[in-house]
């Protein structure tokens, strides 16, 4: 009994400094809606790095990441393929957002979007799917507090209880410090995490196999097929390199990390981002040996959850201290608040500024829309909560849905910023199509050839885009054209 108190006593210790920070970081500039949102434009280097790649690191990377490696094998280093590629997305888009949202005043992609394209309804359309993706995304890092705060205390603390503890930490400092609040607590939940995933992950391997290269040495004698391509599972070759296309470039158009680039102090500063980012890969490789360790571990009596494999791990194999335990509940809850805050703070922003602004907040005063953001911080993770708290399996597909929906705003956005003629109208049917063909493809019928259902509803997005820009041609702007159809 003595153990739990040691890991609830570390833990809580941790979340008080993490509130701390949070809280401390409230800086003048968080009345206005800029500095609330965007941190007053002007966040450097190095913590944009750590909210960028704060994203990514969600209760995901200490839960799913071991998990895929555990189940499936080698196909599980699609991860590090894709991170690999993220660079290209911030490169190359992150500088011109940046500059149009300085010139222009956007906080969030419905403002591109609506200003763009001269239109309302699709500022408001990117600000729903938007909010829907959000807050499944949300419900997952909630849900992955409780389940680690119930299975590290041996359910001292249950798992509403657990759920609820992180949850009430990160809307606070979200509620009061906005983005800056964000920054400094990713700046030491990022340093946390890669601490203790390496420590983990070394010392895992060392304990059970006397080390990495002897853990793969043993795994290549029993069972070699974890080691190659397509894995335990046979995951296809081109269902790895669609998901790798699909992960790094339908990532840059989820709204929590798109807005960031809002937020940057300059292009260059998003293009130095960009270099060091795949450094943050480094943090996942550890994680994916605790998952390879668990492959020999669990051989004769398979886990029911393959993403409990760090929890069991760490709790029944390797025998850790008290200390330790607590030390990686926190480096685990670090991954799924840092990335909660984000979610939260982005969900609300764009609900209030996409989805409510053009109608229930016409005419609003700045001072109202601060506030208006602040509660809704609060109520959608308290919805999130709840659903948390329901605890449907079906979370992993609506967070599936959500992926495929979001990467269909690809071709709108890129006309936003890089290709001014693409119509209204063609870039609207493209994601109407798209997202049509993607929740088919991912919930009735099969994808072709195996492949990722994302790729295929992107072809066809961009073809209807192109067919529409050649056969359909504007008729208000230019009445001479209509005369030759």
């Amino acid at each position: 009994m003595n153990d739990s108190f040691i890991v609830v006593g570390i833990t809580l210790t941790y979340l008080a400094l993490v509130l701390w920070v949070g809280l401390r970081a409230r800086g003048q500039e968080n009345s206005s809606l800029e500095g609330y949102v965007a941190g007053g434009r002007h966040v450097g280097v190095v913590i944009l790095f750590f909210i960028l790649g704060a994203e990514i690191f969600s209760a995901f990377a200490f839960l799913g990441a071991p998990g895929w490696s555990y189940q499936h094998g080698a196909p599980a280093f699609y991860i590090l393929a894709y991170l690999s590629l993220i660079p290209i997305t911030i490169w190359a888009m992150g500088p011109r957002v940046a500059k149009l949202g300085r010139e222009r005043g956007y906080l969030t992609q419905g403002d591109m979007i609506t200003d763009h394209y001269q239109s309302k309804t699709l500022g408001m359309l990117a600000g729903v799917i938007g909010v829907l993706a959000l807050v499944p995304y949300l419900t997952i890092q909630i849900a992955g507090a409780g389940l680690l705060f119930q299975a590290a205390t041996d359910g001292l603390i249950p798992f509403w209880l657990g759920a609820l503890l992180a949850f009430l930490v990160v809307a606070a400092y979200v509620f009061c410090s906005g983005l800056n609040g964000i920054g400094w607590t990713n700046l030491l939940q990022g340093i946390m995490m890669i601490v203790i995933a390496w420590f983990l992950g070394l010392s895992i391997s060392e304990r059970l196999y006397g080390g990495v290269g002897e853990m793969f040495s043993q795994i290549q004698l029993t069972m070699p097929e974890y080691l190659t391509m397509p894995g335990a599972t046979g995951m296809n070759w081109g269902y790895f390199s669609t998901a790798v296309l699909v992960s790094a470039f339908g990532g840059a158009m989820w709204p929590h990390l798109f807005m960031k680039f809002y937020s940057a102090d300059s292009g260059k500063t998003l293009r130095k981002v960009s270099v060091f980012y795949p450094l943050y890969a480094y943090l996942l490789v550890p994680l994916l040996f605790i998952g390879f360790a668990g492959i020999l571990t669990f051989s004769d009596t398979p886990l029911e959850r393959s993403d409990t494999v760090l929890l069991r791990m760490v709790m029944d194999v390797a025998n850790f201290s008290p200390w330790v335990i607590g030390l990686m509940l926190s480096g685990a809850l670090a991954a799924a608040m840092s990335t909660g805050a984000n979610l939260a703070h982005t969900a609300a922003v764009v609900l209030v500024r996409d989805v409510f602004g053009p109608t229930m907040m016409k005419g609003a005063s700045e001072k109202a829309v601060v506030s208006a953001t602040r509660w809704s911080v609060l109520g959608l993770s308290l919805i999130a909560y709840l659903f948390a708290l329901a605890n449907p399996s079906s979370l992993v597909l609506l967070l599936l849905g959500a992926y495929g929906l979001i990467v269909q705003l690809f071709p709108m956005v890129i006309g936003a910023l890089f290709m001014p003629q693409l119509r209204r109208a063609s870039v609207m049917a493209g994601a109407l199509f798209g997202s049509l063909a993607y929740l088919l493809m991912e919930f009735a019928w099969s994808s072709p050839l195996g492949w990722h259902a994302g790729v295929w509803a992107m072809l066809l997005n961009v073809g209807v885009v192109t067919a529409w820009q050649w056969l359909v041609k504007p008729a208000l702007t230019a009445p001479t054209s209509t005369h030759s159809h």
